[in-house]
């Protein structure tokens, strides 16, 4: 899709962070609008900041995890605008909780909207845009949909579940020759309100000795790396050139080290658990990293005399020095999504 003037655009959680601006990015361009999201009094803010820009704007409050509601909504969408391009499914919540302690009911509520609301969102609105001759799909999934990280296994879950739904879904399209493509959108860290408004199990407070308002205040710290409006031009960008995954952030294209292992981003977004323990032995000066960026101790590696996390990339440590330097997985680490 080479031009978005005068097309309709459908999003979920539009209400703020990515889906917000990319309703006013898109406004901009001259693309009509279908908004969506539980929060309406925000909603509105969203329909008032994309209408200035001269284009039709109708809001819905929407729970993507109802199917009967979404599918009511894509219809009334054709109905107030005629057609609908463009599908959005952006919707999302955070959940932090250790396997073993999750409650289903968490993972429930987070499958429902992160993946279940992909799922019914594609399905409502694929008929209406091979219908409209011209139609994509562009589903988020996260950088954890590429990686799985401790405390995140029902966000890993709901969004490998997106990565592999929306993969699948492009061969088919593309096998079928559809007038309508598909788009994975995996974000690293991005300025939004989903740490503040994600679910943190309590149980993190006895694992780490942090509140459970400490977590989300470090949360937003850590993905505060890309800003919602870069993202939205990033994302638009992949679907005017038909990209078939967009990784949004240079966190998010820094996702791996050579070797394979997580990169710099796990050490930027991580809370070492037990920071306040006694520090391990430091390494000989021979294999110690040079880092002199002056980061407190309790940020840094396992390793004290090494580099901290987020220089590491910087780093010329030795090949033994390297292997040392990595993480002590026996001293767990918590981290946290990078979400929209």
């Amino acid at each position: 899709m080479k031009s978005f003037k005068n097309k309709v655009a459908a999003i979920t959680g539009a209400a703020s962070g990515m889906g917000r601006t990319l309703a006013v990015e898109l406004a901009r361009r001259g693309c009509n609008l279908a908004i969506s999201d539980v929060n309406d009094a925000e909603l509105v803010k969203t329909a008032e900041l994309a209408s200035q820009h001269g284009v039709r704007v109708t809001v819905r409050k929407l729970d993507v995890s109802k199917r009967d509601e979404v599918y009511a909504w894509a219809d009334e969408v054709v109905r107030d605008h005629g057609k609908v391009n463009l599908i959005f499914n952006n919707a999302g919540v955070a959940l932090t909780a250790p396997i073993e302690h999750m409650k289903i009911s968490d993972f429930e509520w987070i499958m429902g909207i992160n993946f279940w609301g992909v799922v019914y969102g594609t399905q409502a609105f694929l008929p209406h845009l091979k219908a409209s001759g011209e139609g994509h799909i562009i589903n988020t999934s996260s950088l954890f949909g590429l990686m799985a990280v401790p405390t995140q296994g029902a966000y890993n879950a709901s969004k490998f579940g997106v990565r592999g739904f929306t993969e699948a879904l492009r061969m088919e399209l593309d096998m079928e020759g559809a007038c309508v493509s598909a788009t994975c959108v995996h974000p690293g860290g991005i300025a939004t309100n989903i740490a503040n408004a994600g679910k943190v199990d309590p149980i993190m407070e006895k694992l780490t000795g942090q509140s459970v308002d400490a977590h989300k205040r470090r949360a937003n710290k850590l993905i505060n790396v890309t800003t919602a409006e870069s993202a939205a031009l990033q994302i638009l960008e992949a679907v005017e050139n038909n990209e078939r995954r967009v990784l949004v952030g240079n966190d998010a294209k820094k996702l791996l080290w050579p070797s394979g292992r997580p990169g710099s981003l796990i050490g930027n977004w991580a809370n070492w658990w037990g920071a306040g323990r006694p520090s391990p032995p430091a390494l000989s000066s021979s294999t110690a990293c040079r880092c002199t960026c002056g980061t407190p101790a309790r940020a840094r590696t396992t390793c004290p005399s090494c580099c901290c996390t987020a220089c590491r990339p910087a780093c010329t440590p030795t090949r033994a020095g390297r292997r040392r330097c990595r993480p002590n997985t026996a001293s767990s680490v918590w981290i946290y999504p990078a979400l929209a």
